[in-house]
């Protein structure tokens, strides 16, 4: 028998799914459950003693949600994968099993908000404190590693500001003082990296983004190694974290096209990247993929792509010239989320979240994602957004 294939993008379009064991049939059906019903008492006996295992019931998995756990952890190079219900879920279950009462963190100071309230607000209730980290600091974590400390939490690249930290060296730090790592990979997906490969514990996903990828599933993973699934697992049962067999059968479906679409919203997004370069409007674009990027070389290293998401610091301006450019697009929706088919614009304001980051502006700052419109429309809505910010500013 051939090896397995592990490049992501054939693993993309073949794991998950066993067409000889369903009929000749291509995808896996969409099994919904809740009873799982048992032939003998032994029978019965057997799966309550490991529940996470078998078939028991169906907040604990059905097969459709199984074959894309099987997929997910294929592709991000894991022993396992957990499908919760949501991103904000997978970060919650792959935190919550390695941390109690009186214990400390060390969480990056670019990670996606909700994972800072949720460390700021319900972990301080629960007498776990939480020290933010530069993204930029590298090996240089280990001074701010206490006996008390637990977990390090890492995001790459930063969820605002879109630095690339060093992932080798923090976990290499981490690890030498034994502590967990987990890692969110949602702007790269498996498609462009695996931090399983460089030591990881845990990685999480928002699948919402480019693994479901059409903007109509919300749905998340924690894949890990084999030491690390069982307390993620039960956490995710023991909080009633799970994802639906329609978002399962869904993510199932976009997950074996998101090699093709996450590298043409990478080539769509470096040619918008660089002619907003150009612009006398823009002060700065903030992109992994451009060498003169925080942590770029940390990102040609360890990365085999980059996404549809950045942002651009505006030159000095208004609120209401802002407004003017973002309130009038064509093609660009104010909206969050992002990774879907559509192109996104978002003013944001970083500096009321992180508290030790070294990055700094004078501008407005936008977030873009790029979707799979044609670059020549997308550029022209953009051009003409700068015209009507010109217009109010002056």
């Amino acid at each position: 028998m051939s090896a397995k294939p592990s490049n992501p993008r054939t693993v993309a379009v073949h794991a998950g799914r066993d067409p000889r064991s369903q009929f000749g049939m291509i995808n896996p059906p969409v099994w919904h459950a809740s009873t799982v019903l048992f032939p003998t008492l032994d029978a019965l006996d057997q799966a309550i003693r490991q529940p996470y295992e078998g078939l028991v019931y169906g907040l604990l998995g059905t097969p459709t949600s199984r074959a894309l756990e099987q997929a997910v952890a294929a592709m991000e190079h894991a022993d396992r994968a957990i499908a919760v219900g949501s991103g904000l879920a997978a970060i919650a279950v792959a935190i919550m099993p390695f941390v109690q009462a009186g214990d400390h963190l060390l969480v990056s100071d670019g990670a996606y908000g909700p994972t800072r309230h949720l460390c700021e607000h319900w972990f301080r209730r629960w007498d776990i404190e939480t020290s933010y980290y530069d993204p930029m600091i590298g090996a240089g974590i280990a001074d701010l590693i206490r006996p008390n400390t637990r977990l390090v939490h890492l995001e790459t690249p930063s969820s605002l500001t879109f630095e690339v930290p060093d992932v080798r060296a923090i976990v290499g730090a981490a690890k030498v003082r034994g502590l967990k790592t987990v890692i969110d990979n949602t702007w790269a997906s498996p498609i462009f990296f695996q931090p399983m490969d460089l030591g990881v514990d845990a990685v999480i996903l928002a699948g919402t983004k480019y693994i479901a990828g059409h903007s109509d599933v919300v749905i998340g993973f924690v894949a890990t190694t084999e030491e690390s699934w069982l307390p993620v697992k039960r956490a995710a049962a023991e909080f009633g974290h799970h994802a639906t067999p329609d978002d399962c059968y869904l993510t199932l479906r976009g997950l074996r096209t998101a090699a093709v679409r996450l590298k043409q919203h990478e080539a769509s997004a470096l040619e918008v990247a660089r002619w907003l370069q150009s612009r006398p409007e823009v002060r700065r674009v903030l992109h992994p993929a451009l060498p003169d990027h925080p942590g770029h070389l940390f990102w040609k290293r360890d990365f085999t792509g980059s996404s549809g998401l950045f942002a651009i610091e505006l030159q000095p301006c208004s609120r209401a010239a802002v407004a003017a450019m973002v309130e009038n697009m064509a093609l660009f929706g104010i909206g969050f989320s992002w990774g879907g088919f559509e192109s996104l614009i978002l003013p944001f304001e970083p500096n009321g979240l992180q508290r030790v980051s070294t990055m700094t502006h004078d501008g407005p700052l936008i977030r873009l994602h790029i979707g799979l419109e044609e670059v020549s429309d997308l550029v022209a809505d953009l051009e003409r957004g700068f015209d009507r910010l010109r217009h109010v500013a002056g």
